[in-house]
């Protein structure tokens, strides 16, 4: 088992910036892919940023690419999720999840494809 934690999300003004936090525990040693989640109210689920933890190769989303870096901290088994340049888009509630599973070698950018899931923090972009 894996736990996640979430922390870091807060309301800014566009143009600002914020970084967001997980922290995991447990078997973490068991994971190959660390991802950020968001979901929009009236919204599916969407990828944000996903990492593979052996290698460290991050893959963002379109929308995200260039304003958002997701990185580790292999140490305090902690995975970071560094936003800037927000938008009013980007408001959701973000959610770090965990997972073994690997598609040709890469992180999966699909949901249910990962097995842990954190709580999630808020984050509200006002314009």
């Amino acid at each position: 088992q894996v736990q996640l934690v979430e922390s870091g999300g807060a309301s800014v003004q566009a143009g600002g910036s914020l970084r967001l936090s997980c922290a995991a525990s447990g078997d973490t040693y068991s994971t190959n892919c660390m991802a950020w989640f968001r979901q929009a109210p009236g919204r599916e689920r969407e990828v944000v940023a996903t990492i593979r933890t052996a290698r460290g190769t991050p893959s963002y989303a379109d929308s995200v690419k260039g304003r958002f870096t997701i990185s580790q901290d292999n140490a305090k088994k902690t995975v970071l999720l560094q936003m800037s340049s927000l938008k009013p888009e980007d408001t959701a509630h973000y959610y770090c999840a965990a997972g073994w599973r690997l598609i040709g070698g890469y992180c999966p950018k699909e949901g249910y494809q990962y097995n842990y899931w954190g709580q999630g923090t808020q984050v509200t972009v006002s314009s």
